[in-house]
């Protein structure tokens, strides 16, 4: 079984999805601390040509709580003003109508936590791209949790029964594969290859929030798109 591990972020890039897409079980790693100016509460979409922040606010807090305990300020004016800003900056595009309503649904309707929101909707789009893969949150699986950070992503995957581990390619830094391979696992980094599309006309931006992409590519280009990524597995 191909398993990987990530922080539910907002509206994230179309890797996020790949890395989905390539594994057989995808855990929300919702006992991770929330940190702030990451990509758990904002990503980018495109504004006038040129990446803009699209940020949720999030209730203060205790910074030790981790992103299943935080909570999103929510109010009919932050929800307006998020919606604003998508109106503004994709008006123009071709599949506004369906991607804002959907926006908006879970604006308005979504759970008051910061992971349990996430998670529902990158459960549900991943869904609508036609991603099959199991979803579980951290918060509901038995491993070691005072363990440092790569071993316990190991005792993670050898509880869920892994064979391999895969990451985002951002994460190539953080693991040794020769401690992977002794633990019998493999592990592997997903990285999404450049897919241009229309975008108003100008140059083309990569790597926006997926809010880009849906805006910009019919349901079945999207899910096109998924599978423009490879596979690297460093050698132990």
């Amino acid at each position: 079984m191909i398993v990987a591990l990530m922080q539910p972020y907002f509206f994230p890039y179309i890797g996020y999805f790949q890395l989905m897409k390539a594994v057989d079980c995808f855990v929300f790693y919702d006992d991770a601390q929330y940190m702030k100016g990451g990509w758990v509460n904002r990503n980018r979409i495109l504004h006038d040509g040129a990446p803009a922040w699209w940020t949720h606010p999030v209730e203060r807090n205790d910074y030790r709580l981790p992103i299943r305990e935080r909570r999103y300020a929510r109010s009919a004016a932050r929800t307006s003003a998020l919606v604003a800003k998508l109106d503004g900056a994709y008006r123009a595009a071709p599949f506004f109508g369906p991607i804002v309503a959907m926006a908006v649904d879970y604006l308005e309707s979504g759970p008051d936590t910061v992971s349990s929101f996430n998670q529902a909707h990158l459960e549900g789009i991943a869904r609508g791209l036609g991603i099959d893969c199991a979803f579980v949150p951290s918060s509901q699986l038995d491993y070691d949790r005072e363990l440092d950070a790569q071993s316990r992503v190991i005792d993670l995957c050898r509880r869920l029964g892994a064979s391999t581990y895969l990451n985002a390619t951002g994460g190539s830094g953080l693991y040794d594969a020769d401690a992977f391979a002794r633990a019998g696992l493999e592990l592997g980094f997903v990285h999404p290859r450049v897919t241009s599309y229309p975008q108003l006309g100008r140059p083309h931006v990569p790597f926006l929030s997926i809010i880009d992409v849906l805006m910009f590519n019919s349901p079945e280009q999207a899910t096109a798109m998924l599978g423009g990524y490879d596979v690297v597995r460093p050698a132990p």
